[in-house]
């Protein structure tokens, strides 16, 4: 019985965060710095997720001395602005550069179902769903199934009784770890001290997805298989 994962885009494989940048020094100067732009609770991640998001920021330790964070107004300029450009979410570039078409290989091998998941807003052009898929194919996912989600991650986990998620949110990976039987792949390309520690010890912390595509590996063994045709067999029987 096949694999069945959820992948995260934004932060995980597509890299949004140097788009943004790009944009913000463009309408704001380059003395402005996305990165700098920390959510409170996890200390690690920007605060531009999406453009209704109401964050509190702190600066980093590093950007604070040579650039300055945005304000919300700011934040709020950024993503009108993002979403005035075409089809902006073909545009991004990969982390890192070949995972996509690596990960599109192993699904053809080991018989991976693939589920792209992503909290994308609208922009001018395409819908983000199709812009998200011509992005994938673009970088050799064949026929890659995308689904816009506006809620958490654990409902559609525990709806489609996927095996994996991976995703580089910890909030993410504790409510896939926490409310689903799906394991949490956790990409965490951050330094350990900035993570939660209860993140941390409910998930599966790697530093690439990379490392991820080789945790998701080591699941398609045999024992693996039977271990997840049992889950599925007792989850039908409702036990």
């Amino acid at each position: 019985m096949s694999l069945r994962i959820a992948c995260d885009l934004d932060g995980t494989v597509a890299d949004l965060e140097s788009a943004l940048q790009r944009e913000a020094e463009r309408l704001f100067g380059s003395d402005v710095d996305v990165r700098a732009n920390r959510r409170l609770v996890f200390a690690a991640r920007p605060a531009v997720e999406t453009p209704l998001e109401e964050t509190v920021t702190v600066p980093s330790a590093s950007a604070a001395m040579t650039k300055r964070p945005l304000t919300r107004v700011e934040q709020r300029r950024l993503w009108m602005h993002v979403c005035a450009i075409e089809d902006f979410w073909t545009t991004l570039g990969e982390i890192e550069t070949g995972s996509i078409a690596r990960l599109g290989a192993l699904a053809a091998q080991h018989a991976w179902e693939v589920l792209f998941l992503t909290k994308r807003p609208a922009t001018i052009g395409a819908t983000p769903q199709v812009q998200t898929q011509r992005w994938l194919q673009a970088r050799g996912f064949d026929m890659p199934a995308v689904f816009v989600v506006k809620g958490s991650r654990g409902p559609v986990a525990d709806a489609l009784a996927l095996d994996a998620v991976v995703d580089d949110l910890p909030e993410h990976a504790l409510d896939v770890a926490t409310t689903t039987k799906a394991r949490a792949i956790l990409v965490w390309r951050e330094t350990a001290s900035r993570l939660s520690p209860r993140a941390a010890h409910v998930s599966t912390v790697v530093a690439s997805f990379g490392e991820a595509l080789d945790v998701l590996e080591q699941m398609t063994g045999p024992a693996s298989r039977t271990q997840r045709l049992m889950r599925r067999v007792r989850a039908a029987m409702g036990l």
